[in-house]
Protein backbone atom coordinates (compact mmCIF):
# COMPACT_ATOMS: atom_id res chain seq x y z
CA UNK A 1 0.00 0.00 0.00
CA UNK A 2 3.05 2.69 0.74
CA UNK A 3 4.57 1.57 -2.53
CA UNK A 4 1.43 2.18 -4.26
CA UNK A 5 0.74 5.36 -2.57
CA UNK A 6 4.44 6.78 -3.40
CA UNK A 7 3.97 5.53 -7.07
CA UNK A 8 0.42 7.50 -6.97
CA UNK A 9 2.49 10.85 -5.30
CA UNK A 10 5.38 10.67 -7.49
CA UNK A 11 3.22 10.53 -10.86
CA UNK A 12 0.97 13.20 -9.35
CA UNK A 13 3.89 15.81 -8.69
CA UNK A 14 5.86 14.85 -11.31
CA UNK A 15 6.86 14.55 -14.59
CA UNK A 16 8.75 11.25 -13.80
CA UNK A 17 7.07 7.92 -15.29
CA UNK A 18 6.03 5.45 -12.73
CA UNK A 19 3.21 3.24 -15.42
CA UNK A 20 0.13 3.12 -14.75
CA UNK A 21 -1.48 3.74 -11.23
CA UNK A 22 -4.61 1.57 -10.80
CA UNK A 23 -7.83 2.06 -8.76
CA UNK A 24 -7.38 5.50 -6.34
CA UNK A 25 -8.93 5.46 -2.91
CA UNK A 26 -9.48 7.55 -0.39
CA UNK A 27 -6.85 5.59 1.89
CA UNK A 28 -4.17 5.38 -0.82
CA UNK A 29 -4.91 9.36 -1.35
CA UNK A 30 -4.63 10.47 1.91
CA UNK A 31 -1.35 8.30 1.80
CA UNK A 32 0.01 9.96 -1.20
CA UNK A 33 -0.88 13.47 0.03
CA UNK A 34 1.28 12.28 3.14
CA UNK A 35 4.12 11.32 0.87
CA UNK A 36 4.36 14.31 -1.14
CA UNK A 37 7.61 15.96 0.65
CA UNK A 38 9.20 12.41 -0.22
CA UNK A 39 7.76 11.56 -3.56
CA UNK A 40 9.62 14.76 -4.75
CA UNK A 41 13.19 14.10 -3.52
CA UNK A 42 13.82 13.31 -7.42
CA UNK A 43 13.17 17.21 -8.60
CA UNK A 44 14.52 19.03 -5.26
CA UNK A 45 17.65 17.18 -6.07
CA UNK A 46 17.26 18.10 -9.90
CA UNK A 47 16.77 21.97 -8.94
CA UNK A 48 19.25 22.02 -6.32
CA UNK A 49 22.09 20.64 -8.72
CA UNK A 50 20.57 22.98 -11.75
CA UNK A 51 21.18 26.01 -9.76
CA UNK A 52 24.89 24.90 -8.32
CA UNK A 53 25.79 24.11 -11.89
CA UNK A 54 24.92 27.82 -12.65
CA UNK A 55 26.57 29.16 -9.74
CA UNK A 56 29.95 27.23 -11.15
CA UNK A 57 29.56 28.07 -14.66
CA UNK A 58 29.39 31.95 -13.05
CA UNK A 59 26.11 32.74 -14.35
CA UNK A 60 24.08 35.59 -13.06
CA UNK A 61 22.38 34.90 -9.80
CA UNK A 62 19.13 36.18 -11.19
CA UNK A 63 19.61 34.06 -13.60
CA UNK A 64 20.08 31.06 -12.10
CA UNK A 65 16.70 31.74 -9.49
CA UNK A 66 14.98 31.96 -13.00
CA UNK A 67 16.54 29.10 -14.44
CA UNK A 68 15.55 26.84 -10.83
CA UNK A 69 12.18 28.46 -11.13
CA UNK A 70 11.89 26.88 -14.59
CA UNK A 71 13.20 23.34 -13.79
CA UNK A 72 10.42 23.05 -11.20
CA UNK A 73 7.67 24.06 -13.51
CA UNK A 74 8.93 21.39 -15.92
CA UNK A 75 8.95 18.95 -13.88
CA UNK A 76 5.49 19.78 -12.10
CA UNK A 77 3.95 20.25 -15.41
CA UNK A 78 3.59 23.22 -14.34
CA UNK A 79 0.47 22.14 -12.24
CA UNK A 80 0.70 24.17 -9.45
CA UNK A 81 1.63 27.65 -11.01
CA UNK A 82 -1.44 26.64 -12.88
CA UNK A 83 -3.75 25.98 -9.99
CA UNK A 84 -2.43 29.02 -8.47
CA UNK A 85 -3.52 31.47 -11.60
CA UNK A 86 -6.89 29.44 -11.59
CA UNK A 87 -7.18 29.72 -7.72
CA UNK A 88 -7.13 33.48 -7.74
CA UNK A 89 -9.20 33.91 -10.73
CA UNK A 90 -11.48 31.86 -8.88
CA UNK A 91 -11.84 33.73 -5.35
CA UNK A 92 -10.82 36.99 -6.44
CA UNK A 93 -14.26 37.34 -8.95
CA UNK A 94 -17.10 38.06 -6.49
CA UNK A 95 -19.47 35.57 -7.61
CA UNK A 96 -21.17 32.96 -6.08
CA UNK A 97 -19.08 29.37 -5.56
CA UNK A 98 -20.87 28.26 -8.70
CA UNK A 99 -19.08 31.47 -10.90
CA UNK A 100 -16.06 30.93 -9.19
CA UNK A 101 -15.41 27.40 -9.76
CA UNK A 102 -16.86 27.64 -13.15
CA UNK A 103 -13.63 30.20 -13.65
CA UNK A 104 -11.66 27.85 -12.23
CA UNK A 105 -12.63 24.95 -14.43
CA UNK A 106 -12.02 26.92 -17.44
CA UNK A 107 -8.27 27.11 -17.19
CA UNK A 108 -7.32 29.94 -19.05
CA UNK A 109 -5.96 32.63 -16.81
CA UNK A 110 -7.07 36.17 -16.16
CA UNK A 111 -5.62 39.50 -15.25
CA UNK A 112 -5.33 38.68 -11.31
CA UNK A 113 -4.25 35.30 -11.90
CA UNK A 114 -1.40 36.66 -14.35
CA UNK A 115 -0.26 39.02 -11.76
CA UNK A 116 -0.40 36.19 -8.99
CA UNK A 117 1.57 34.31 -11.37
CA UNK A 118 4.14 36.99 -12.02
CA UNK A 119 4.63 37.91 -8.18
CA UNK A 120 5.38 34.82 -7.09
CA UNK A 121 7.45 33.95 -9.71
CA UNK A 122 9.62 36.75 -9.25
CA UNK A 123 9.61 35.92 -5.38
CA UNK A 124 10.84 32.55 -6.04
CA UNK A 125 13.67 33.56 -8.71
CA UNK A 126 15.27 36.73 -6.48
CA UNK A 127 14.75 34.96 -2.94
CA UNK A 128 16.73 31.48 -5.16
CA UNK A 129 19.10 33.35 -6.84
CA UNK A 130 20.12 34.81 -2.78
CA UNK A 131 20.28 31.41 -1.39
CA UNK A 132 22.47 29.56 -3.94
CA UNK A 133 25.48 31.11 -3.74
CA UNK A 134 27.36 27.35 -3.63
CA UNK A 135 27.01 24.00 -2.33
CA UNK A 136 25.28 24.84 0.90
CA UNK A 137 22.85 27.51 -0.95
CA UNK A 138 21.71 24.29 -3.63
CA UNK A 139 21.11 21.66 -0.78
CA UNK A 140 19.05 24.21 1.29
CA UNK A 141 17.19 25.03 -1.89
CA UNK A 142 16.20 21.69 -2.74
CA UNK A 143 15.02 20.97 0.89
CA UNK A 144 12.70 23.95 1.03
CA UNK A 145 11.65 22.49 -2.35
CA UNK A 146 10.46 19.01 -0.40
CA UNK A 147 9.04 20.92 2.88
CA UNK A 148 7.13 23.09 0.83
CA UNK A 149 4.55 19.98 -0.40
CA UNK A 150 3.79 19.33 3.58
CA UNK A 151 1.07 21.98 2.41
CA UNK A 152 -0.75 19.15 0.77
CA UNK A 153 -1.15 17.84 3.66
CA UNK A 154 -2.72 20.41 5.85
CA UNK A 155 -4.55 21.17 2.86
CA UNK A 156 -6.22 17.62 2.94
CA UNK A 157 -6.60 16.98 6.76
CA UNK A 158 -9.68 15.87 8.23
CA UNK A 159 -12.36 18.51 8.02
CA UNK A 160 -11.95 19.86 5.06
CA UNK A 161 -14.41 19.54 2.40
CA UNK A 162 -14.37 19.08 -1.56
CA UNK A 163 -15.83 22.14 -3.44
CA UNK A 164 -16.70 19.79 -6.31
CA UNK A 165 -18.28 16.33 -6.63
CA UNK A 166 -15.31 15.43 -9.09
CA UNK A 167 -11.68 16.07 -9.91
CA UNK A 168 -8.54 16.02 -7.65
CA UNK A 169 -9.99 17.93 -4.76
CA UNK A 170 -12.59 15.16 -4.20
CA UNK A 171 -10.36 12.16 -4.07
CA UNK A 172 -7.61 13.40 -1.47
CA UNK A 173 -10.16 15.98 -0.01
CA UNK A 174 -10.17 15.34 4.41
CA UNK A 175 -8.15 11.88 3.50
CA UNK A 176 -5.01 13.22 5.79
CA UNK A 177 -5.95 12.77 9.89
CA UNK A 178 -4.96 16.20 11.92
CA UNK A 179 -2.50 13.99 13.57
CA UNK A 180 -0.42 13.05 10.62
CA UNK A 181 -0.82 16.68 9.29
CA UNK A 182 0.66 18.19 12.30
CA UNK A 183 3.19 15.68 12.69
CA UNK A 184 3.85 16.02 8.92
CA UNK A 185 4.36 20.14 9.17
CA UNK A 186 6.45 19.86 12.35
CA UNK A 187 8.95 17.83 10.18
CA UNK A 188 9.09 20.31 7.71
CA UNK A 189 9.53 22.32 10.39
CA UNK A 190 12.81 20.93 11.48
CA UNK A 191 14.13 20.12 8.00
CA UNK A 192 13.66 24.01 7.12
CA UNK A 193 15.65 24.36 10.67
CA UNK A 194 18.06 22.84 9.03
CA UNK A 195 17.71 24.44 5.81
CA UNK A 196 18.38 27.75 7.09
CA UNK A 197 21.15 26.55 9.52
CA UNK A 198 23.64 25.59 6.31
CA UNK A 199 22.77 29.17 5.44
CA UNK A 200 23.67 30.28 8.15
CA UNK A 201 20.50 31.78 10.55
CA UNK A 202 18.61 28.81 11.52
CA UNK A 203 15.80 30.16 13.49
CA UNK A 204 14.85 31.80 9.95
CA UNK A 205 13.53 28.19 9.28
CA UNK A 206 10.61 28.17 12.66
CA UNK A 207 9.92 31.45 10.55
CA UNK A 208 9.57 29.99 7.46
CA UNK A 209 7.71 26.98 8.82
CA UNK A 210 5.15 29.07 11.17
CA UNK A 211 4.30 31.94 8.39
CA UNK A 212 3.85 29.33 5.04
CA UNK A 213 1.69 27.10 7.52
CA UNK A 214 -0.46 30.61 8.48
CA UNK A 215 -0.91 30.90 5.06
CA UNK A 216 -1.76 27.62 3.72
CA UNK A 217 -4.37 27.96 6.89
CA UNK A 218 -6.00 31.30 5.37
CA UNK A 219 -6.08 29.61 2.16
CA UNK A 220 -7.69 26.94 2.69
CA UNK A 221 -10.60 28.52 4.56
CA UNK A 222 -10.88 31.43 2.10
CA UNK A 223 -11.72 27.93 -0.14
CA UNK A 224 -14.13 26.15 2.03
CA UNK A 225 -15.92 30.31 2.93
CA UNK A 226 -16.14 31.12 -0.59
CA UNK A 227 -16.29 27.78 -2.93
CA UNK A 228 -17.42 25.01 -0.26
CA UNK A 229 -14.01 23.32 -0.09
CA UNK A 230 -10.83 22.55 -1.96
CA UNK A 231 -9.97 21.53 -5.66
CA UNK A 232 -7.12 20.85 -7.26
CA UNK A 233 -6.34 23.81 -8.25
CA UNK A 234 -6.13 24.69 -4.53
CA UNK A 235 -4.06 22.37 -3.56
CA UNK A 236 -1.43 23.90 -6.20
CA UNK A 237 -1.56 27.38 -5.11
CA UNK A 238 -1.12 26.16 -1.31
CA UNK A 239 2.46 24.75 -2.97
CA UNK A 240 3.51 27.75 -4.95
CA UNK A 241 1.92 29.85 -1.61
CA UNK A 242 3.90 27.89 1.46
CA UNK A 243 7.20 27.33 -1.23
CA UNK A 244 7.16 31.91 -2.20
CA UNK A 245 6.99 32.26 1.94
CA UNK A 246 9.70 29.23 2.96
CA UNK A 247 12.11 30.41 0.41
CA UNK A 248 11.72 33.49 0.63
CA UNK A 249 12.12 33.78 4.57
CA UNK A 250 15.48 31.21 4.74
CA UNK A 251 17.22 34.06 1.84
CA UNK A 252 16.52 37.17 3.80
Amino acid sequence: MAYEAWRLAVGTLTVIPVGRIGEIDRNRAGRAMSLASVAVIPLAAMTGAVGWLGWLAGLPSLLVGLIMVGTLAAGTRALHLDGLADTVDGLGSGGPAERALAIMRRGDIGPMGAVALILVLGIQSVALAAVVDGPRGAVAAGLVVCCSRAALAVACRRGVPAARKDGLGVTVAASVSVLAAAAIWLAATAVLIGAAALLGCWWLGIIAGAVSLGAVMILVNLAVNRLGGITGDVLGAAVEIAFSIMIGSVAV
